[in-house]
């Protein structure tokens, strides 16, 4: 289409500058599929900028590409779209060009060259990673390789808060434990303190009976280190792995925090005001300023994100995507400033805000772990409906909105359950393919006009169009486009399974017809493992 775009151009038919002409023309599938099988309104985007009423670029641009091999009629709608409606052979084709590109279908080279840091989950050292966190490891893992399908090399980073209160708390409250004494009111609780705290114990036997300075800062690193851990088994268990760790307390010590500030006020960003610095945040989009250095010298936490964020520019990435918690909202103006404050462009800032997870058992939230105390933690999730399951749900709804989990249904082992339904749908392609071997039915001799029957041209339809769902699901972060996406394509699956044989009934022939089925099998099959790869969800062969 696009291509139909620069020749009408170079041809004198239409005046516009070539700057402005897209390299991709977005298409989609039309809601009724009387209108063709796919659809676009390139010329109703375009038409102003050339000087033409939409609807007469559009029959500029149908007369070029309707007499195109593969395209079976090319039509003008409405104000001007174009809709367009592909050849059996042509639709049908795609089967086999899924089956011989294998995984790579749907990827794109178009972001090669371009780095991104993914910054995700980053609990502090101070507890099992809760439910909120555990959203953030499936979804950050899984926009992590949505974006790599687009060529892009990712760095997916943890960042390890251990300098501030929490820690101080964190050591208190260990101490407290390793002597017996009640917790601090404002410690934490659990049965992985006292867990910690015996650790900790184990490494230094002497510990607990040492001054409160000396047992504190032992308590304080080693318990870090041991509840750190603890936290990279528990999401290496999820699937998640991570490029980077990278401490706060680094930042601090090798004089990153105070390199950055000293550029704020080279700048002047940065003001002295009873007593504190403060960064004038309200001068780059920020609701106010806000204080970097307290009035007792101390560094506030927005003295480290700045430094933070130079930091991560510095390694070299293009796209610096923060995922953060509920309470976060504050950190997405705060951010874009400290950036443009360092005369970076805060569009190199982007941060995710996530909403909460509850769990329901018999429809009643369940309030706390044992192990954590007073949360709900990602283990809990996994004991109560296993890794593929609890990475599914936590990924497949937007992360704008509250998420209700609910047990029973995903522990189901029925079509009731998303991931069930998709996964039973790939285990299928495969029980087919096996049967079909069988059978004697293999892939030679593709004839990709025996893929006639409508329900074949759903399933093509919505293969075709994977590519398009990488492409917005990483351009708009939203990874869960591409589980509701395996649903679709499941149930199309699901219904041509039912409609359409690959196996011929005894006694008949093995025609072209079977053989060409077996590709549109092999290459459903295929696009499902590969998206369910995308979301960290594994393939089963056979349920």
């Amino acid at each position: 289409m696009a291509q139909a775009v620069r020749q009408a151009v170079a041809d004198g038919q239409v005046t516009l500058d070539q700057n402005l002409i897209p390299q991709r023309v977005h298409v989609e599938r039309p809601r009724q599929s009387g209108h063709g099988d796919w659809a676009t309104n390139v010329a109703m985007q375009l038409g102003s900028k050339a000087g033409l009423a939409p609807r007469q670029l559009a029959e500029i641009l149908v007369q070029r590409i309707a007499h195109i091999d593969g395209i079976e009629a090319a039509e003008v709608a409405g104000p001007g779209f174009i809709n367009l409606t592909l050849a059996k052979s042509a639709a049908g084709a795609l089967a086999q060009q899924i089956v011989d590109q294998g995984r790579s279908f749907g990827h794109s080279t178009a972001w090669r060259g371009q780095t991104f840091n993914v910054e995700f989950v980053s609990a502090n050292p101070t507890g099992p990673i809760h439910l909120a966190g555990a959203r953030w490891a499936a979804v950050g893992d899984s926009l992590a390789r949505v974006i790599e399908a687009q060529g892009a090399r990712v760095v997916r980073e943890y960042y390890f808060n251990d300098h501030g209160s929490q820690i101080d708390r964190f050591a208190a409250s260990l101490l407290c434990a390793a002597r017996g004494r009640p917790l601090p009111e404002d410690g934490y609780a659990g049965d992985y303190i006292s867990q910690i705290a015996r650790q900790v114990e184990a490494h230094h036997p002497d510990a607990a009976k040492l001054p409160d300075a000396e047992a504190t800062e032992i308590f304080r690193t080693t318990g870090c280190q041991l509840m750190f851990a603890q936290i990279k088994q528990s999401l290496h268990q999820f699937g998640v792995d991570f490029d980077v760790y990278f401490h706060e307390h680094d930042l601090h010590r090798s004089g990153a925090v105070d390199q950055a500030l000293e550029q704020l006020k080279q700048a002047g960003n940065l003001y002295l005001s009873d007593g504190a610095w403060w960064l004038r945040s309200t001068a780059f989009g920020d609701d106010k300023d806000r204080v970097v250095i307290r009035s007792d010298g101390a560094p506030a936490y927005v003295a480290a994100d700045i430094a933070y964020f130079k930091d991560k520019r510095d390694r070299g990435a293009d796209h610096a995507i923060y995922l953060l918690g509920a309470d976060h909202h504050g950190y997405i103006a705060r951010l874009k400033a400290a950036a443009a404050a360092l005369g970076d462009d805060p569009d190199k800032v982007e941060v995710l805000i996530g909403q909460l997870v509850f769990l329901l058992e018999n429809g009643q939230v369940v309030r706390m772990s044992k192990r954590a105390g007073n949360v709900v933690t990602m283990e809990d999730l996994v004991d109560a409906i296993g890794v593929d399951a609890a990475r599914y749900v936590l990924v497949r709804s937007s992360v704008d909105s509250p998420l209700e989990i609910d047990l029973a249904l995903w522990r189901k082992r029925s079509n009731d359950n998303p991931v069930y339904y998709v996964q039973y749908a790939h285990a299928r392609t495969c029980s087919v393919a096996a049967n079909a071997s069988q059978a004697g039915v293999e892939r030679h001799g593709f004839e990709p006009a025996c893929l006639a029957h409508q329900s074949e041209a759903v399933l093509l339809t919505l293969l075709a169009d994977f590519p398009r769902v990488l492409a917005q699901a990483a351009e708009l972060r939203e990874a869960h486009r591409v589980a509701r996406y395996l649903e679709q394509l499941a149930a199309a699956y699901h219904k041509w399974y039912d409609q359409c044989r690959v196996i011929p009934l005894a006694g008949q022939e093995i025609e072209a017809v079977h053989r060409a089925r077996l590709y549109l099998n092999d290459a459903t099959g295929q696009v499902l493992a590969g998206g369910l790869e995308l979301l960290g969800v594994s393939a089963p062969e056979r349920m």
